[in-house]
Parts: structure tokens; C-alpha cells; sequence
């Protein structure tokens, strides 16, 4: 079994109208957009670098670099399907992940299961084996004054049978 741990973050742009940012591969409505090269999905990013740091493959900067255009506005399940390809032909499976969401707002409750539902079709794993969770910063710093998103990740990886 290998373990790895990835994390991200990303600034919060206010909107005048509401909008939507993406957690998970779900669109969350909200009064934000992210900012970022990508969609700036960071519970994919973190699990994307969670993946590639369980087998010590680098980081998602090295492996799909904003300095490239092809980048520009990519989904991020797109760069955590790439990565599950070389995980799966490197004979390695996802067998569990745990997540933390950090942000103030907006609230994620009500998008929870969509939310693990969506990861869990990703990883190409049960529900039962996908944990997010999300956190307030109780007002301290940039995630408690609303100007950024942050998530962490950790994932199991074992020997595909």
C-alpha cells in the first residue's frame, strides 16, 4: 500500500451576480469565482497531487504546468484522469480518499453526497471510501476573509488484483 497527501488553494474572486465555483467536479453556486490557470477545482488538484505524491511522481505543477496553453481553463478531472491512467498502469488502484475543504463560503452541506459522489465516480471507487469533510477558518486569515479555497487531501493506493 502507498499513501500520498496533496494540497491547493486558491484566491476567491467576489461576483456581483451569482456564479458558481467548482468542489469536487460539482458547481456550488455562489457570489465567487476562483482564480485560476485551470477551472480551479481544488478538492481535484489536491486529490490529483495526492495520487501523484503516493508514488512519487512529482506534482501537478510539473505535470500539467500553467505556463502551457493547453492548460488555460482545462477541467481538473481531466489532470486527475491522467493521472489515475499512469496510476492504474503503474499496477496501482485508489482504495480510499479523505478530504478537508477549507472556506468560509458557501456552505457545503447540502452538496455534500453529490460532492463524494462525483469523487467517488472519479477514483472509480465506492462512496463508502470517500471522505470530504469542509472547515471555516473561523475568520482567521485569507480562507476566513472569504478571499481563498483550500483543500487537502489524502489517498490509499493499493496493488490492483
Amino acid at each position: 500500500m502507498r499513501t500520498g497527501i496533496g494540497y491547493d488553494i486558491h484566491r476567491l474572486i467576489p461576483a456581483i451576480r451569482k456564479t458558481a465555483i467548482p468542489v469536487g467536479g460539482v458547481q456550488i453556486p455562489c457570489y465567487f469565482s476562483v482564480e485560476s490557470h485551470s477551472d480551479g477545482d481544488v478538492l481535484l488538484h489536491s486529490l490529483t497531487d495526492a495520487c501523484l505524491g503516493a508514488l512519487a511522481l512529482g506534482d501537478i505543477g510539473q505535470w500539467f504546468p500553467d505556463s502551457k496553453p493547453e492548460n488555460q481553463n482545462r477541467p481538473s478531472r481531466e489532470f486527475l484522469k491522467e493521472v489515475l491512467h499512469r496510476v492504474h498502469a503503474m499496477g496501482w488502484r485508489v482504495a480510499q480518499c479523505d478530504s478537508v475543504i477549507f472556506l468560509e463560503e458557501p456552505k457545503l452541506a447540502e452538496h455534500w453526497t453529490e460532492i463524494r459522489e462525483s469523487v467517488a465516480r472519479m477514483l472509480g471507487i465506492e462512496i463508502t471510501s470517500v471522505s470530504v469533510k469542509a472547515k471555516t477558518m473561523e475568520g482567521l486569515g485569507a480562507i476566513g476573509a472569504r478571499k481563498a479555497i483550500a483543500a487537502q487531501a489524502i489517498v490509499l493506493l493499493e496493488e490492483k488484483k
